[in-house]
């Protein structure tokens, strides 16, 4: 079952001191073309990523972001010894000031000295404190890509039915345009025996033969039946193509030349207003069926 191009995967985590959220998402393209934003300081991350999206999609603009939000907490911040050592100097010189003065002094709460200034900083996170954030992150690759390639699947397979029932549509006007050639071939051989009766009536020392010879080539240079079997064969091809689990994007593109070429020919030789019609209806399911087949990987 074909995959589309078109695809979207998110998640959204609290872990290791830190919340975070994923965006997957990706859009039709020529080929493969991935684009991935996250920190530059959680090494291996974007070829891990890389690699996963690569194994898993031929064709697509896909585009992967990661936002990463540090959580204000206490684990975030140290004492900084110099600085409480400071504060403490500056308690015990108010109190003894106080003292001699007097006056009370409220006992002092642990809270109240460490929102002094300078008894309190951040902490330089180092490469171990990342560590269990980059494991996390690690942990999600694979499973973010199975969901965005899940999309993906369930959006093929929306593909495949309409494409499918396009191409029935097509067999039938096939089917139609080849019992119309028996007609068709009725008419032009009574259409080309009057043409040579009116030619050999009107003309003086016209060789009979050569004349025949002449109408026949038009008969077989207007010959559908070799558009009408190519185009039997495109539809078994495309039925082919819808039932494979590689990527088919660029065959069904492909095809969709082919089918295109031959209704235009049939449209040029038909020279039946009944099998002309059928060519003008082929092409504007082909037409329809382009515009599907540019969203399939």
């Amino acid at each position: 079952m074909p995959h589309s191009m078109t695809g979207f995967a998110s998640a959204s985590t609290e872990e290791a001191g830190y919340s975070w959220s994923w965006d997957l998402r990706s859009v039709n393209a020529r080929g493969l073309d991935i684009k991935i934003r996250v920190p530059d300081w959680l090494d291996g991350l974007e070829d891990a990523l890389r690699k996963a999206l690569k194994a898993s999609v031929a064709r697509g603009n896909v585009t992967v972001s990661l936002k990463i939000a540090r959580r204000e907490d206490v684990g975030l911040m140290s004492i900084n010894p110099d600085g409480l050592a400071t504060a403490l100097g500056q308690l015990a010189a108010i109190s003894a000031e106080a003292e001699a003065r007097g006056l009370r002094v409220a006992a002092v709460q642990p809270t109240d000295i460490a929102s002094m200034r300078g008894v309190l900083e951040q902490r330089v996170m180092s490469e171990e404190d990342t560590a269990p954030l980059l494991a996390a992150l690690m942990d999600q690759v694979q499973p973010l890509v199975d969901q965005f390639q899940s999309s993906r699947a369930h959006e093929g397979a929306a593909l495949a039915g309409i494409l499918s029932q396009q191409i029935d549509e097509l067999s039938r006007l096939v089917t139609a345009a080849d019992a119309l050639a028996d007609a068709r071939q009725d008419a032009q051989i009574n259409g080309l025996q009057n043409a040579l009766s009116r030619v050999m009536d009107n003309t003086d020392g016209a060789d009979p033969d050569r004349v025949a010879q002449e109408l026949a080539m038009i008969a077989v240079k207007t010959d559908v039946r070799e558009e009408i079997d190519r185009l039997k064969a495109h539809i078994e091809a495309a039925k082919q193509h819808l039932t494979s689990d590689q990527p088919v994007g660029r065959k069904l593109d492909f095809l969709m030349q082919e089918f295109n070429r031959e209704a235009n020919t049939l449209c040029s030789k038909a020279q039946f207003k009944e099998l002309t019609a059928i060519g003008l209806d082929l092409k504007h399911v082909i037409d329809q069926m382009r515009e599907q087949v540019q969203n399939v990987e």
